[in-house]
């Protein structure tokens, strides 16, 4: 079976993989940072080719997600439903009659350099910032920036549990959108 961090053209030593990184200084979700519950971000590098749009590179991650990843969903949404926590679908619906949504978090702000998702709840309220920028090596690379912010019990005691999942998930979903926006595979996103 194929490695999920190689490249779709399987070409050797093209490996893609996300890796944590500081929290960016420069980015709209820093006056967030104080007192976040949360607070982390990961970034990977952009192979030579991937589209720009960050917008494509978002819905690339969050809406072609593996199945293990909507699977971990199902699991969060039966679960938080017994204490009355609106499902990762229904938090999706409501935001699509408000406005776009990219997989189901709504997106809230876009700018050629940053896209903000997010969504307050009454047990706590979630941000993600995905920016694209030069990296280190001269060549471009994808962060996305998580902050969370718990109002009561339920969302600290939530966030305790689903953390360890949320730094696989978000580190797998940079990986997919690296991968699948890819010069060969743009063209076909592009089109989304």
């Amino acid at each position: 079976m194929r490695s999920l961090l190689t490249n779709p053209l399987g070409k050797a030593g093209s490996t893609i993989k996300a890796h944590a990184v500081p929290v960016p200084p420069d980015s709209v979700l820093a006056p967030l940072y104080v007192g976040a519950d949360l607070l982390d971000a990961y970034a990977v590098h952009l192979p030579s080719g991937t589209n720009d749009d960050l917008e494509v590179l978002a819905r690339a991650g969050f809406e072609q997600q593996a199945w293990w990843i909507r699977a971990l969903t199902r699991v969060r949404d039966v679960v938080m439903a017994t204490v009355g926590v609106k499902s990762s679908r229904a938090v999706g619906v409501a935001a699509a009659a408000q406005g776009p949504v990219i997989g189901f978090f709504p997106l809230l702000s876009k700018s050629a350099r940053e896209l903000v998702m997010g969504a307050d709840d009454r047990h706590l309220d979630f941000r993600l910032a995905i920016l694209l920028r030069a990296d280190t090596a001269g060549g471009r690379e994808l962060v996305v920036v998580t902050v969370v912010h718990c109002h009561n019990w339920l969302g600290r005691t939530y966030l305790a549990v689903i953390t360890p999942f949320h730094r696989v998930i978000a580190s797998a979903s940079l990986e997919q959108a690296a991968r699948a926006t890819s010069a060969n595979n743009s063209t076909r996103l592009g089109r989304l």
